[in-house]
Order: structure tokens, then C-alpha cells, then sequence
């Protein structure tokens, strides 16, 4: 089976501060992660390394059977979809881009829309909108959304690259209980329906829905358990993790 992702012994080492120490881990075909953790666990850094933002100072690593290393890493990005709170850091450029245009952008993996638009390009948008129930946004523009709505037009700029691996880095943080489940119930149809496999990054136990194979649980830059979502969380490693529920 092939892998998705693949870390052999990787470290991270920074400062002679040890973020990452001895990952081993892989994502196989068909299935679909939770990576569970605190703040200050190493789940960013993990993603950092997923996305050829941050290489490892020691170990082994392939995205997507891309090692890296010998890969073109802006051409792999493009397979990958990402959200995250992290990209509020665009905000001046995201206000006044209409909900369409942010979504088409995901095609050309920029912040901005500035390539040319084909017809088939803005049907493709309308009709990933229209699945993410987010239809009655056409024209809007980012600035006067709510953070819900926010959240799942981003989730369409990414996905609307139809990328291989998508990435939901704490897509919940920030909104209500109704936008936090409305976010969870189209994880569960985004596993469903499109054909990528999905990595879920939270550190709130009930964010782990039955959909989602696996969880990896981090402590302090270390795995302390990688299985299944029954088995890790019933687990007793759990209860010194002190994690949210």
C-alpha cells in the first residue's frame, strides 16, 4: 500500500531545543488522521516539515511519494490543500476578494486572484460552494463574513486544487458550538465524497469524529500512541495528557 506520508527517525532541533524527537509514522492509502496534542506538542512543526516549510534536522521524509530532498517542493504544495487560523496573517489582501475569487485562487495555490479564470474554473468553484453550502456567499466579500463562514470558504480555496492530502490545522478555533459543528459535519463529507485523504489537527478529544482511521497523540515533541480513535482515546496514556474535551 502506498504511503502518504512517511517519517523515518526524524528530529527537530532548534536553539539546542529538542521540538521533535524520533518520529516514526506513516499515512497510508485510504486513510485519514487526527493528530492530538496540547499547544506546544510539535503538531505545527509536524506540519511544517508535511509541507516543505521546515526540514528536519535529522530523518527521513516523503509527502505524497515525493522524498524530500530530491522533489520540486512548490509542485508537491499544489497536491496539498491547507487550512488553518494561521492564514489570517493575509487578512489585508483576503477583505475585499469576493468569496468566488478565494475559492478559485486554489487552483493557482496563491493568496490573490491573479491569473486568468477560465469558465470551466468558475463552475468548478460554484458547484465546490454549492457542496459546502456556502452558495448564497457569491459576491460577498471575505471582509463581511462571519468566522464560520470564513473558515469553509477557505476550505473550498483548498480544495477546489483537488489536492491528494488536505490538511485542517485546528479548523474549529475561534467559532461557536454551531460553527464548530457545522465544520465537523463536512469533514465527515469531505472524507465521504472527495478523494483526498485528510489530516485533522485539534487538540479537543471530541473533535475525533468516526470517520477519521487513526490518531497520532503527541506529548512534547515525542508519539506517545499512533492507532486507532477507540484504542487511543479509551487509553490510559491519555489521562496525563491533559487535553481539552
Amino acid at each position: 500500500m502506498k504511503n502518504i506520508i512517511s517519517m523515518k527517525n526524524v528530529s527537530l532541533i532548534r536553539e539546542d531545543r529538542v521540538i521533535l524527537k524520533d518520529i516514526n509514522w506513516e499515512i497510508k492509502e485510504k486513510e485519514h488522521w487526527v493528530i492530538l496534542g496540547l499547544n506546544g506538542s510539535g503538531k505545527t512543526s509536524i506540519l511544517n516539515i508535511v509541507t516543505g516549510y521546515q526540514y528536519p534536522t535529522k530523518g527521513e521524509v516523503s509527502v505524497l511519494g515525493h522524498q524530500f530532498g530530491k522533489t520540486n517542493l512548490p509542485e508537491l504544495r499544489k497536491q496539498i490543500g491547507f487550512v488553518s487560523s494561521s492564514l489570517d496573517r493575509f487578512n489585508q489582501t483576503l477583505r475585499a476578494e469576493t468569496v468566488e475569487d478565494i475559492v478559485i485562487s486554489g487552483k493557482f495555490a496563491t493568496i490573490g486572484l491573479y491569473e486568468n479564470v477560465a469558465n470551466e474554473d468558475r463552475e468548478q468553484a460554484e458547484q465546490l460552494m454549492a457542496s459546502l453550502r456556502i452558495d448564497h456567499l457569491k459576491g460577498k466579500t471575505y471582509d463581511t463574513l462571519s468566522e464560520g463562514e470564513k473558515r469553509k470558504v477557505l476550505i473550498g480555496r483548498a480544495l477546489m486544487a483537488k489536492p491528494k492530502l488536505l490538511i485542517l490545522d485546528e479548523p474549529t478555533i475561534g467559532l461557536d458550538i454551531l460553527a464548530r459543528e457545522d465544520i465537523l459535519s463536512l469533514t465527515k463529507e469531505i472524507i465521504a465524497h472527495q478523494q483526498c485523504h485528510v489530516l485533522y489537527v485539534t487538540h479537543y478529544i471530541e473533535e475525533i469524529i468516526e470517520e477519521m482511521t487513526h490518531v497520532l497523540l503527541l506529548k512534547e515533541g515525542q508519539i506517545v500512541a499512533g492507532s486507532s480513535p477507540n484504542y487511543c482515546v479509551n487509553s490510559p496514556l491519555i489521562d496525563n495528557m491533559d487535553l481539552m474535551t
